[in-house]
């Protein structure tokens, strides 16, 4: 598994644009709604949460087409397939190396952006730790939805069809915890099921990735 994640993490160096570019796109969209919106302090901070949380959801998807399709392409991944190491762990492994490079990278710069809605500062550090709960669950999710389409032509719009409703409950919680910050509610039980659905996305998600795998190299 560590070998997956260093080997994805120099590929992911090699093509820096992927990463820049799913970052750029989420700067940018961040930043347009309050350009649009105007000068409304009020509007602005109720915005915050969801903005932020669909711009994040909207560029983590943006590489999941290609976690298993340049594997497949080159063969890598059938030598996977044939390995001793057990392939949920290999999947599990890519996974990691995804939200190393697409989820943590926004959670990171989000605090800037959120200068823009005039969040407080307890606001922003809710905002940041529910990006770093709740990115993982996007890409072990992905990563279904990622190994259910490798292979398929058009595979990056039949993969946004299949992610995306599964991780809206990750969507409300994450920007209900931010909300619940910025007006001083209790975020504890926010965070919980977010940690919840962290537990649930580690325990399920890359033995079902992997049996999509198989099915698909089948």
């Amino acid at each position: 598994m560590a070998t997956i994640v260093a080997r994805d993490l120099r590929l992911a160096l090699r093509r820096r644009t992927d990463t820049l570019a799913a970052l750029f796109f989420f700067v940018i969209v961040v930043s347009l709604f309050p350009l649009a919106i105007g000068p409304e302090p009020e509007l602005l901070r109720r915005m915050a949460p969801g903005v932020v949380w669909v711009a994040a959801l909207l560029a983590s998807m943006l590489s999941l087409a290609r976690l298993f399709a340049d594997d497949l392409q080159d063969g890598t991944l059938e030598q996977q397939l044939l390995s001793a190491t057990p392939l949920a762990l290999l999947v599990l492994g890519k996974a990691t190396a995804h939200w190393l490079c697409a989820g943590l990278p926004l959670a990171l710069v989000s605090p800037l952006l959120a200068l823009q809605f005039g969040l407080s500062t307890d606001a922003m550090g809710v905002l940041v730790a529910s990006l770093l709960l709740g990115t993982p669950v996007l890409s072990l999710v992905g990563a279904i939805g990622a190994a259910l389409t490798v292979g398929v032509r058009g595979a990056g719009v039949l993969l946004s069809l299949l992610v995306l409703p599964l991780v809206i409950p990750v969507l409300i919680f994450g920007a209900a915890a931010v909300d619940a910050g910025s007006t001083g509610a209790g975020v504890t039980a926010h965070f919980s099921l977010l940690a919840a659905l962290l537990v649930l996305a580690l325990a399920g998600a890359p033995p079902a990735a992997a049996a999509a795998l198989r099915i698909a190299l089948e």
